[in-house]
């Protein structure tokens, strides 16, 4: 399966203006016959976490007001994978949804907010998806950093991990080799792929250098993005998982 991972631009607090970027990523895609599309952590709004006022820019799943924003993204061929902030009653979840054919038929809610402390709620479910033949999970950003969200989702059959990625920090030059270290790690630890979708660039006092990349089960690195360049990267990955779970971390 030919999968995609989309290395945004850093775009101000509260934006939205990634729709009509990802909208063009969707067209790509359907032209190179790519039938999932990854795209950053919070890529709709940005992180409550650097907001004076998150609430603003949250967006409620359960009226239907991610489904409506998502609109432009139709397609009968990509199925998104897009970050948002996610309002629930009184509280903010940060957020990933799976886009398909209109309609918000996934979603995931990042365990580990932040390193610190965070506006966010911590999700507490392991989901796993399935498009097209290809059973895959989301961890959010800082939830790969722990082992546990990855372990429990390949153990359900994932044979693929989605790792939506917001690195828009004040410094963390070293976060591209960290990422790229940890991504190594857990795929060659689990046997399964991981497309990780990292933001790009400066936006007020922010900065990402990007830490996109797509690496398969055996751990080798099939794409992997430049420093502060917008990207797509796009390889083929294997549907089937090699193993439901690293033997040795059961010994």
């Amino acid at each position: 399966m030919k999968v995609a991972a989309y290395q945004a631009p850093l775009l101000p607090s509260g934006s939205m203006a990634a729709i009509e970027l990802i909208r063009e990523q969707v067209k790509r895609c359907e032209s190179e016959n790519i039938a999932i599309l990854c795209c950053p952590e919070a890529i709709l709004g940005g992180l409550a976490d650097y907001s004076l006022h998150p609430f603003d820019f949250a967006i409620d799943f359960e009226r239907g007001q991610l489904a409506a924003m998502l609109a432009p993204l139709v397609s009968s061929a990509v199925t998104s994978i897009v970050g948002f902030t996610e309002i629930s009653g009184s509280k903010l979840y940060n957020a990933a949804a799976i886009f398909q054919n209109g309609d918000v038929v996934g979603l995931y809610r990042k365990i580990h907010p932040a390193i610190n402390r965070s506006v966010y709620e911590p999700g507490n479910e392991t989901p796993i998806f399935t498009i097209g033949g290809l059973k895959f999970g989301i961890i959010i950003c800082n939830d790969s950093n722990f082992i546990e969200p990855a372990r429990t989702m390949v153990e359900k059959g994932a044979a693929a991990l989605f790792v939506p990625t917001n690195n828009g920090m004040r410094g963390g030059a070293d976060l591209v080799s960290l990422a790229r270290s940890c991504d190594t790690r857990r795929a060659t630890e689990l046997q399964v792929s991981i497309i990780r979708a990292d933001v790009v660039g400066r936006s007020s006092n922010l900065i990402s250098y990007g830490c996109s990349a797509i690496i398969d089960s055996s751990g080798t690195v099939l794409k992997s993005a430049s420093p502060f360049s917008e990207s797509l990267l796009v390889a083929q990955i294997e549907a089937d998982a090699a193993s439901p779970v690293c033997r040795a971390d059961r010994d």
